[in-house]
């Protein structure tokens, strides 16, 4: 009979446990110093080793020629516990065996000696799933054990065990296991599978399980049924991320505000069975996607997506408004909320849809921060009296004139009168901190005018107050933002990375000061002008 992957390479040993060194290390020094506790506690989310490291401990315990703490595997001691003909370790799940009766025949079965181990070992697992009436049960025995008895208690929702169970256990948390230790584990097997797993392939695997081990082996075994050289594309296909070109889609109605294009892709895929629920988990998923793109410098390593679908997130995603994101997110949060009390599910989301294309039907506060965002897009970013300048002046901050070769080399403000614009620009770039988005802000200029972007290159951006200015090496540059047009994009994209509007100037690289003269060398200067002799030593 075949036997699954996360079965098959359980580990036999502690060396064999990935990602878990702050478990592992402490049980082997504490079995090789020969101090055992009677009772322990896993706890941590699902996949991550908490059973395996309990059956480890159990043979560990009981071994007769243990290997530096490890168990040796050979004994006989270890192989009946592995096959199960060995009655002294006993596995309990308490999520159906979780009444007071259960706890009680424990109790009287741990007061018996050992058939043929060294310690009888309980292993609950889930043990938040107890009963109230179980704990207390369960108690008096932890608290005072048989020398013959180790209790290990295993569970995912630590918070629900009472803190009288806590303090008589010694807790060990274990970690989701990192993206890169699941990829290299499931490479390692890969290659003794015989089969063929390209490193790409494995790191979506490891990005799918959300650090847990046994999932990942699980949806190995999942692609090893389709093919023996698992790709990208055989790992999308294996657990449906193929397919997903509805939710851009409908992304891209929801910005646009149409409202009748979502509706007809809700149709559709209720058309073909598609759960409404299971969409409404699927769009979530993908307006966090963009949320992370948005608000990190690098999103790659927590997206558990294809690099042809990252491309395409991270192009969306710049090029729509964080307050459309968030809006979205809580929109799609609520609507999960409705279907799994009860409500038409068809129904609740489809509202959903008319609600975030018009966010004027929503009064929640993420509806009207879009409602405030579409209203500073349509209205200039600056301040009256700087709008007349602009119209008043064929430059705008820091572009240079048109007429003047000397001004080409070195952008000004306009001028407005001189002396007073001179000093504005002093105190704006004494105050200017370095924008560390303008690298974001260029990859949205980059969909909206290629040429301004590449012109852009090699600047930096600071802000201070309600100006950016920019270092451009390129005059090229300031040139073009002369044009109405060209200035509006570099706006728009301001706005979409940072939410806010800034007016546009240009940052001058101060001068060094000529160093003054020295006051002696003036006093003789002067003394001679008056016909006083200077004698110089």
């Amino acid at each position: 009979m075949y036997q699954v992957l996360y079965r098959k390479w359980r580990p036999k040993k502690f060396s064999d446990v990935v990602g878990q060194p702050q478990v592992t290390v402490t049980l082997k020094n504490e079995l090789k110093s020969g101090r055992i506790a009677h009772a322990y506690l896993f706890t941590g989310s699902r996949g991550t080793g908490k059973t395996t490291c309990a059956k480890i401990l159990a043979k560990a315990v009981n071994c007769l020629s243990p290997i530096d703490g490890d168990p040796c595997g050979e004994c006989n001691i270890c192989r009946g516990i592995d096959d199960g003909s060995i009655m002294d370790v006993v596995e309990i799940d308490a999520a159906s065996n979780n009444g007071v009766e259960n706890i009680r025949t424990l109790r009287e079965e741990a007061n018996f000696t050992p058939a043929a181990a060294k310690y009888r070992v309980y292993i609950i697992d889930e043990v938040h799933m107890l009963s109230v009436g179980a704990f207390n049960a369960l108690l008096k025995t932890l608290e005072e054990p048989p020398a013959h008895v180790i209790f290990i208690l295993a569970t995912t929702e630590v918070h629900k065990i009472p803190a009288t169970i806590l303090s008589r256990c010694q807790r060990f948390d274990f970690h989701r296991i990192s993206p890169k230790e699941i990829a290299d584990r499931l490479l390692y097997i890969a290659g003794q599978e015989n089969a063929k797993l390209e490193p790409q392939a494995a790191l979506l695997i490891a990005r799918l399980a959300d650090g847990a081990l046994r999932d990942a082996l699980s949806v190995l075994d999942q692609c090893f049924g389709r093919s023996k050289n698992v790709t990208e594309q055989v790992v999308s296909e294996a657990v449906g991320l193929v397919g997903r070109e509805h939710l851009f889609e409908m992304t891209d109605a929801i910005k646009a505000g149409d409202s009748s294009k979502t509706l007809e892709i809700v149709d559709q895929l209720y058309r073909s069975s598609k759960d409404m629920a299971r969409l409404c988990e699927e769009l979530s998923s993908h307006f966090r996607s963009m949320m992370l793109i948005k608000t990190m410098k690098n999103a790659r390593s927590i997206l558990a997506v294809p690099e042809s679908e990252f491309s395409r997130l991270e192009k969306q995603a710049l090029s729509t408004p964080f307050p459309v994101i968030l809006h979205a997110i809580d929109i799609m949060q609520e609507t999960l909320e409705k279907m799994f009390r009860g409500e038409d599910r068809r129904t609740v989301f489809e509202m959903a849809m008319i609600r975030l294309c018009s966010p004027q039907l929503d009064s929640g506060p993420d509806a009207l921060l879009r409602r405030v965002e579409a209203l500073e897009q349509n209205t200039p970013p600056c301040h009256a009296t700087l709008q007349k300048e602009e119209k008043q002046s064929p430059d705008s901050p820091g572009v240079p004139k048109e007429n003047n070769p000397e001004q080409e080399a070195t952008p000004s403000v306009p001028k407005q009168p001189p002396a007073k614009t001179a000093e504005n620009l002093e105190k704006l770039q004494s105050e200017a901190k370095q924008l560390p988005e303008w690298p974001e802000i260029l990859q949205v200029v980059r969909n909206l005018s290629p040429s301004v972007c590449a012109a852009f290159n090699g600047s930096t951006a600071y802000v201070s107050g309600n100006y950016i200015l920019i270092d451009a090496p390129n005059k090229i540059a300031f040139q073009l933002l002369r044009r109405q047009e060209q200035r509006d994009n570099i706006r728009q994209a301001i706005r979409q990375v940072t939410g806010r509007s800034y007016c546009l100037g240009p940052y001058q690289k101060q001068s060094a000061k000529p160093q003054s003269e020295d006051p002696l060398a003036q006093l003789a200067k002067a003394a001679e002008q008056e016909g006083i002799k200077v004698i110089q030593k």
